[in-house]
């Protein structure tokens, strides 16, 4: 059995291959929605529910690769598992530089084909992971003060409290306060944390507009635009 259920769509136009595969990934403790088009699959209104798609190369119509593609055209990375009755190097190529986890011949052998979709879970629990960081991130900007991100933005880029006022026109005093109110908003309790903090989520620093500035360093300061 899979080390953890996960939705899986399956896109193959031959039937019995269909089944049997369904059967499979079924057994396996996954939850499956089969497809014998790309058309059908794409027009599925819950796509955003799947966590992992073994796509079948050779379709008529919209083939796997043009499926992919189609899934991936939003800025989203899919995990995409390839489905191939011959060995096409170039498709395959292609498509793994497109992302794709793996790209099987068929017949399938059960195990590598587990062992894929495995990988291809994996790889979207980090990503998921991943995303809610960024948003939980993203969240915490938004709750600053046009000055408290404007002060975030100077002490990442390493500036001191003395020099962060001299940027803003203001005494150290005020500087501390806004610092310590955006050190509690972002959940930090050191520069270390907070640089790590914004890296990992891949935020952009400086999430909010801040409006006019004197701060030589006012152009590091830009909307977030995720």
């Amino acid at each position: 059995m899979g080390q953890s259920a996960g939705s899986i769509f399956l896109l193959d136009d031959d039937e019995l291959v269909l089944r049997a595969l369904k059967r499979l990934l079924a057994a396996s403790g996954y939850g499956v929605q089969a497809f014998q088009s790309a058309e059908a699959m794409l027009a599925s209104t819950n796509l955003d529910a799947a966590d992992c798609f073994i796509l079948d190369l050779g379709l008529p119509g919209i083939d796997g690769l043009a499926a992919q593609q189609a899934l991936t055209s939003g800025g989203g990375s899919q995990s995409i598992i390839f489905l191939t009755g011959r060995g096409d190097i170039p498709a395959s190529v292609k498509a793994m530089k497109a992302g794709a986890v793996d790209f099987l011949t068929k017949p399938v052998d059960a195990r590598a084909l587990l062992a894929a979709v495995e990988v291809a879970l994996s790889r979207t629990r980090s990503e998921q992971e991943q995303e809610r960081r960024r948003a939980s991130v993203r969240r915490r900007l938004e709750s600053l003060t046009p000055r408290e991100a404007q002060v975030l933005d100077l002490v990442v880029a390493g500036r001191l409290n003395k020099q962060i006022a001299a940027d803003l026109g203001t005494v150290e005093k005020t500087v501390k306060v806004h610092r310590g109110r955006m050190m509690t908003k972002m959940g930090v309790r050191t520069v270390a944390d907070l640089v790590r903090l914004v890296a990992s989520a891949d935020a952009a620093l400086g999430a909010l507009d801040p409006g006019p500035t004197t701060t030589t360093h006012g152009d590091a300061v830009r909307m977030l635009d995720e």
